[in-house]
């Protein structure tokens, strides 16, 4: 077994494509429209291929608005500063939902921001 992707649907995929790869760095690995479906797959990873861990970003034409479930919790990236990633996120006008600083009962650094389409995101920091 492997693991392959994470499928998320979104309002708006050119917002959504911007804030993964631009915001996050990401990288673009395919995208295909599938107009008889009447809905666009987009594969982000800091990977280079869909044989790396992605996430799949699902734009249903005409569908702007969904309710993000209560049983999905959040997307979790490593990374060295989570301070740096919260500046560069609220610099593109998004949005942090909780600053960076050890965990509750713990003392690994944490911080959570939110993507465009209200997916939670959380930072860990690994040194």
């Amino acid at each position: 077994m492997k693991y392959l992707h994470t499928m998320i649907r979104v309002n708006h995929l050119d917002e959504s494509l911007k804030f993964y790869t631009e915001v996050l760095g990401m990288n673009l690995v395919s995208k295909t429209d599938y107009p008889a479906g009447e809905f666009t797959l987009a594969f982000v990873s800091y990977g280079t291929s869909k044989d790396d861990p992605c996430i799949e970003l699902t734009y249903n034409y005409g569908k702007h608005s969904y309710q993000i479930g209560d049983g999905f919790g959040h997307i979790a990236f490593g990374t060295e500063n989570a301070a740096d990633v919260c500046e560069k996120v609220r610099a593109a006008g998004g949005k942090v939902t909780r600053e960076p600083g050890p965990m509750k009962h713990g003392t690994t650094v944490i911080a959570f921001i939110e993507d465009p389409n209200g997916y939670k995101i959380e930072l860990i920091e690994r040194k």
